[in-house]
């Protein structure tokens, strides 16, 4: 018989194998066939998602490109890249794919690193799971989230250090992630960690260049004088462009120092943030003022008096910083994100800080270089008013005195009437250059620190206006010394009411102006208009004499004798040293 079959075999005849036997052999060749063919188009779709991921510098597209690719490679339903804070305790950014718009509004808010993320914060190693509810880290789903079943998380690293996760859910079938689906994405997220450093330098690189452009910027406006108002607004669009947030404002404290104001801001919300007040005492922003250290916040209304000052704005994530640096801070800059957004990472924290410092700066040496210009044209304005005091008013004052002798040695009354006539004159006339004098002393654009003649000077102009004619004024005697600040409020009042009475009714075309302070504040406005009507409104005239009387003194308002009106109005002073 092996005679037989060994001849057969001779003669090319072949044996003859079981029919189901070669049936197992071709299936396993056609499932061996088919897992190469599988694992050269996944290591193909491997090498594409690679070069995806490292064809974009972007690091925010660059995330969302990993997720898609991760989901793709392992055919999950749900993906998400979770960025892991610096203080490695909690996720900062949570980039989500596989999630439609709806299910994103349902979801309350984006996880913060608990539960199964937390773990592999605490242990960055792979985990696959076949059920996420049942793992004993399992912490739950925020309200509104999908459900959620197989589980594969992966760590990625930049420089060995822990960058965040890769989370893919949910495998397409009701299949289980396997040893392959981890591999697979072990490997995307090593190559990806390697863009993502490529990613973060090229996006510091992109920072700084914006911080010195914004610096240069802020720089060239403060010493080249422009608008300071105009200049926090830029400040604010800076800060909230190299922080890609959604609003940015600039406060500064209060004349009274017990509150900070908003004085410019710059994006969303900027009608609702303008202008608000935040006390200093009991406040975050009243803490960064004092301590010069910067703030951050997951969200705006954590703080009760922002809160209260917002109202229902939805300002969520905001960063608070000094403007300026050690002890001098001048107020702050605050940039937002919306709610819902995610928080500022360190990185743009530290920008905005040395921007904030660098404005500082740049506000102070603005500041003191006006200064400087301000006390040379004060230097001389002084110059100017000691050569009116020492030369033209002393030789108006000898013209004078010699006019007098000449009045006595006519005999003519005529002459000696024009004489005396010019005399008048040139009283009048030094009058009004001792009250151009003290007008020279007073800083321009500074009212809160001019005293009681510069603000009658104030009111004065502001009338030449509606008169039509500027008013002539003197003044006499220690008006910004001896008068208190009430007296002269009241003053104030009654001499912008006056003059503002004989625009409207007096058709006048002269205004004399005369204000004493003496024992007694005295102040005397004549006009040559066309008198008081009788029968008309005496409002104002009742108003003017409540506060003569208020204070102890009087007001007279009565006919010129040359024609027009006269209006007296006369109240004590204090005793005073």
């Amino acid at each position: 018989m092996p005679n037989d079959l060994s001849a057969a075999t001779v003669r090319g005849q072949r044996p003859l194998l079981p029919h189901m036997r070669l049936d197992e052999l071709l299936a396993e060749l056609q499932s061996r066939l088919e897992a190469v063919l599988a694992t050269r188009d996944r290591t193909h779709a491997l090498l594409e998602a690679v070069v995806a991921i490292g064809s974009d510098l972007d690091l925010s597209t660059m995330l969302r490109r990993m997720v898609e690719a991760a989901t793709t490679l392992v055919d999950a339903t749900y993906g998400a890249l979770g960025v892991i804070g610096e203080g490695g305790n909690s996720l900062i950014e949570f980039v989500p794919v596989g999630l439609s718009d709806e299910q994103i509004r349902r979801i309350e808010h984006w996880p913060h690193g608990l539960g199964i993320l937390g773990l592999l914060i605490k242990e960055p190693e792979p985990l696959r799971l076949n059920d996420i509810g049942r793992h004993p880290e399992s912490y739950g789903f925020p309200p509104g989230h999908p459900p959620m079943r197989t589980f594969l998380g992966v760590p990625i690293r930049v420089r060995g250090e822990a960058f965040g996760n890769l989370y893919l859910t949910e495998k397409r079938g009701g299949a289980e992630f396997d040893e392959e689906d981890e591999s697979v994405v072990t490997a995307l997220a090593t190559a990806a960690g390697v863009a993502i450093e490529n990613a973060r330098l090229y996006d510091e690189v992109r920072r700084r260049e914006r911080w010195l452009d914004a610096s240069s910027e802020v720089t060239r406006a403060l010493l080249s004088g422009v608008d300071r108002g105009e200049v926090f607004v830029l400040v604010a669009r800076r800060a909230r462009e190299m922080t890609e947030a959604d609003t940015a404002a600039v406060a500064l404290a209060a004349d009274d120092g017990e509150a900070l104001v908003v004085e410019a801001a710059d994006g969303a919300y900027t009608e609702v943030i303008r202008g608000i007040r935040l006390p200093v005492q009991g406040s975050l922003p009243g803490q960064v003022l004092r301590d010069g250290k910067p703030v951050t916040l997951d969200n705006a209304h954590q703080d009760a008096a922002i809160s209260k000052a917002l109202g229902t704005t939805p300002i969520g994530p905001t960063l608070i910083v000094p403007l300026g640096a050690g002890g001098s801070v001048h107020g702050l800059l605050g940039v937002a994100m919306s709610e819902g957004q995610a928080p500022f990472t360190d990185a743009a924290g530290r920008m905005l800080q040395a921007f904030g410092e660098q404005a500082g700066i740049v506000l102070e040496l603005a500041e003191r270089r006006a200064d400087a210009e301000r006390l040379t044209m004060l230097e001389d304005r002084d110059r100017i008013a000691k050569d009116l005091h020492d030369l033209v008013i002393q030789r108006l004052f000898a013209t004078g005195i010699t006019l007098s002798g000449a009045a006595r040695l006519t005999t003519r009354p005529e002459v000696a009437s024009r004489i005396q006539h010019t005399i008048d004159d040139l009283d009048d006339t030094i009058r009004q250059i001792r009250s151009t004098i003290f007008a020279l002393q007073t800083p321009p654009g500074n009212q809160h620190l001019a005293g009681l003649r510069s603000q009658v000077l104030s009111v004065v102009r502001a009338a030449e206006e509606p008169l039509g004619f500027p008013p002539t004024v003197s003044m006499e005697g220690l008006l910004d010394t001896a008068v208190p600040d009430y007296v002269g409020e009241h003053l104030l009042a009654v001499l912008g009411e006056t003059l503002s009475n004989i625009a409207r009714h007096a058709a006048a075309s002269k205004v004399v102006v005369t204000v004493e302070a003496q024992h007694d504040l005295f102040m005397r406005v004549v006009d040559d208009g066309v008198g008081i009507r009788p029968g008309g409104r005496r409002g104002g005239l009742r108003n003017m004499a409540e506060r003569a009387e208020s204070l102890g003194g009087t007001c007279m308002v009565g006919p010129h004798e040359k024609g027009g009106t006269v209006v007296e109005w006369r109240v004590p002073l204090p005793d005073s040293d």
